[in-house]
């Protein structure tokens, strides 16, 4: 059931996507193939949340469409010589190796701005309160705030006298991947202005349990399935929580997130099977 509504979930969004951005010119190409692959998990999350709260996913769909072109602009950046330096990204080139540097860097911008302006749009909601509230929280997420205070602590570390403690790993990953899984998981809550912290609390924990995957997925993990080259951290001596944890330390760090993120969704009963089920999903994934 879950990787059915996943995959539904993800044509529906890919086709918002495919066409909000418009033209057939290299920046919109560039674009397109950013977006596309992937499983469209935060775009699932959002969807999903709606669903407890049973807004229709003729709505629900464009900021789910909105957290997938953040989520492509921030991959496209990280991607990037100055950053993470790579050639792979779902299976395919990375949209500077496809084009150049600078397209990746327009590509990178013009995502990030779509992403708000699919916010800003009548179809995300009537309500003008809500979709300044959805433009307001995403731009916190993915801001300095989030994601990219969590990239800049990622930078830091490089180059740091000390590995990361798991404290300080724990702190620049809530930014660098949890912010954004969060901010998903809570959208539904936010397009129906209800309470908010049962599923925040469920998108926390997700947020760091699907990090501590992708380590797992770094050490044991095959280039072909994940999509993305594979080893890099320990080839970098970066802290990961596996490195702090040991690989089954880390296994079963994501193993208890799960089961909490899990306890969180207890307040909407049956309603939220699909959730629990995509929390369990994320630390049994091969790519």
């Amino acid at each position: 059931m879950f990787e059915t509504d996943l995959r539904a979930d993800a044509v529906v969004v890919g086709a918002c996507l495919e066409a909000a951005i418009e033209g057939d010119f290299p920046l919109a190409r560039a674009m397109r193939h950013a977006v596309r692959g992937g499983k469209g998990m935060r775009g699932f999350l959002v969807m999903e949340s709606a669903r407890l709260f049973e807004i229709d996913p003729q709505q629900s769909m464009w900021p789910a469409a909105a957290i997938e072109a953040m989520h492509a602009y921030s991959l496209v950046h990280d991607d990037l010589p100055c950053m993470d330096d790579d050639d792979l990204r779902r299976g395919q080139p990375t949209v500077h190796r496809k084009w150049d540097e600078a397209t990746a860097v327009l590509a990178g911008d013009a995502l990030q701005t779509l992403a708000f302006e699919l916010l800003g749009r009548e179809e995300t909601s009537a309500d003008a309160h809500v979709r300044a509230d959805l433009v307001l929280s995403l731009a916190q997420a993915a801001g300095a705030k989030g994601m990219v205070l969590g990239q800049a602590l990622d930078i830091a570390a490089e180059s740091a006298e000390k590995p990361l403690t798991l404290d300080e790993i724990t702190r620049l990953q809530a930014g660098k991947t949890g912010a954004l899984i969060t901010w998903s998981a809570i959208c539904g809550g936010r397009l129906a202005r209800a309470d908010l912290a049962p599923l925040t609390t469920y998108g926390d924990a997700l947020g760091l349990a699907f990090q501590i995957a992708d380590d797992v997925l770094d050490v044991e993990g095959d280039a072909s399935e994940v999509g993305k080259a594979v080893r890099k951290d320990a080839e970098a001596g970066k802290a990961t929580f596996v490195s702090l944890l040991g690989l089954e330390g880390a296994k079963n760090r994501a193993e208890e997130l799960v089961e909490h993120a899990c306890d969180a969704l207890s307040c909407y009963g049956e309603k939220g099977e699909t959730l629990r089920d995509a929390a369990r999903f994320v630390i049994a994934r091969r790519s």
